[in-house]
């Protein structure tokens, strides 16, 4: 357990006030936020590179061969092991929801595999001298909330002492092989559907600036601590043949992931991709993340914009990146009812797979 500092130590800004309840912003001790602070496609690219040859393993089914959502180890007995870890700085400056979002947006990388998660053990970075050790309580209780939701215990973790206040789970989860939803397995034809507006890197930037407006941040919140459970039972759909959850790359760098990945292109409907309330407001403000422009930096020569379509919005909207944001999901065109009867009737597709052309991305 890490011993409360002396209060004479920590910051005014950091300390609670006379009802006990803590008065800061945690907001202002992170440089990034949420799934912002992921480093860039381009970068992480750099990162991963190896000359290290290790030795096949034949249970392993999604590895670092690809740039799949979690891990995949079979279990021979027609069931997988899904494991899969995410962390990040506060994106919110209430840390119970802190702790939620960062829990629901661990947690969706299993039901982006089509998964059902079975427990979660907490990753905890924590300045300990400048955050009251309460204030991180309440982010693990805020964790131990989301857990409770999905039906799974968090049973464990790890700590330390750290400059930015860090929260996220490692989670482990299953999946009946024939269920397994990949990233790079789509096909021609497929049509996409997304499960969850874009905008919430938007939001969070006004927020941090004090541009907010009050009614938009229930909304921002409901839409990051709500689970991806979904995913789960479209992976019982065999039309459903590529699956991934939209967050720190934007729209823009998953769908080139499952598309590149898959040897194909995609084309993408504007106006038809979902946008949270009041985004394109603060779009027009010229407000966004510093994240939009580095994930624009690295994919941009694979995007293509057509005519009619509003480029300064759209480079900002597009690669905007989504903290627990909405699963991206390709589907056969014979397996657009069962689709829609998991999603609901109301939803339509934001774009389509095509054969692969000089551009992975058509933007129409």
């Amino acid at each position: 357990m890490i011993e409360q500092k002396d209060s004479s130590s920590i910051p005014p800004s950091a300390t609670a006030d006379k009802s006990g309840v803590w008065g800061g912003r945690l907001t202002q001790y992170s440089h990034g936020a949420g799934c912002g602070c992921k480093i860039a496609p381009k970068i992480l690219d750099e990162i991963l590179k190896s000359n290290i040859t290790l030795p096949d393993n034949d249970k392993l089914l999604v590895g670092n061969s690809s740039k799949d959502d979690a891990a995949v180890y079979d279990l021979g007995n027609g069931m997988a092991l899904i494991s899969t870890t995410d962390f990040f700085m506060p994106i919110v400056d209430d840390a119970f929801d802190f702790g939620r979002i960062a829990a629901a947006n661990s947690i969706s990388d299993v039901y982006a595999m089509g998964g059902k998660p079975l427990l979660a053990i907490a990753i905890l970075g924590w300045p300990v001298e400048k955050l009251p050790v309460e204030v991180a309580q309440k982010v693990i209780e805020g964790g131990r909330t989301i857990c409770a939701e999905a039906g799974i215990p968090l049973a464990g973790g790890h700590s330390i002492d750290s400059p930015e206040p860090i929260f996220g789970l490692a989670v482990t989860g299953i999946v009946p092989k024939e269920n397994l939803k990949r990233n790079n397995t789509a096909q021609e034809g497929d049509h996409l559907f997304l499960t969850k507006p874009l905008g919430v890197g938007i939001l969070s930037t006004a927020m941090k600036r004090g541009l907010l407006k009050e009614e938009h941040l229930p909304l921002m919140i409901e839409q990051m601590t709500t689970l991806n459970k979904i995913g789960e039972e479209l992976g019982k759909i065999k039309g459903v043949t590529a699956m991934t959850d939209v967050t720190g790359f934007g729209l823009l760098g998953h769908l080139i992931e499952m598309a590149e990945g898959s040897g194909l292109s995609a084309e993408i409907y504007y106006d038809k991709i979902p946008v949270a309330a009041g985004v394109k407001e603060y779009i027009a403000q010229r407000i966004f993340p510093d994240a939009t422009t580095r994930n624009w930096s690295s994919y941009s020569d694979k995007v293509k914009f057509e005519k009619g379509v509003n480029v300064m919005e759209a480079f900002t909207l597009l690669p905007d990146p989504q903290t627990n944001g909405g699963l991206l999901v390709s589907v056969r065109e014979e397996a657009m009812d069962e689709v829609k009867n998991v999603l609901g009737q109301e939803i339509v597709p934001i774009g389509r797979i095509m054969a692969s052309n000089e551009k992975i991305v058509w933007a129409k």
